[in-house]
């Protein structure tokens, strides 16, 4: 017997952002703006110069964060973000830089 998610549980946003986001404090303010929005999860460099972030939390809380990581207020310059939703999978001990 399958279950049927909950409409208002969590969910998981894994958005890769592409542009100048590294050396330019682009993950501390991802990790900021993730916390104030309650979300765990992490930010984390890739070596092609993205940054690869993770979400867990209420849908609409991670909408606002990638809404933010679009709203141009970001550090560095995004150029583009390429976002993917899934089940929530395993919880996160807070969010942080990796």
């Amino acid at each position: 017997m399958s279950r049927v998610p909950d409409p208002g549980g969590p969910v998981r946003l894994s958005a890769w952002v592409h542009g100048r986001v590294q050396g330019v404090g682009f993950r501390w303010w991802t990790r900021s703006r993730a916390l104030e929005l309650g979300l765990t999860g992490f930010a984390a460099n890739k070596s092609d110069g993205r940054v690869h972030v993770v979400a867990r939390g209420p849908r609409e809380a991670c909408q606002r964060l990638l809404d933010q990581l679009r709203g141009g207020d970001t550090p560095g310059t995004v150029e583009t973000v390429v976002e993917d939703w899934s089940d929530a999978g395993e919880a996160f001990d807070g969010f942080v830089e990796r």
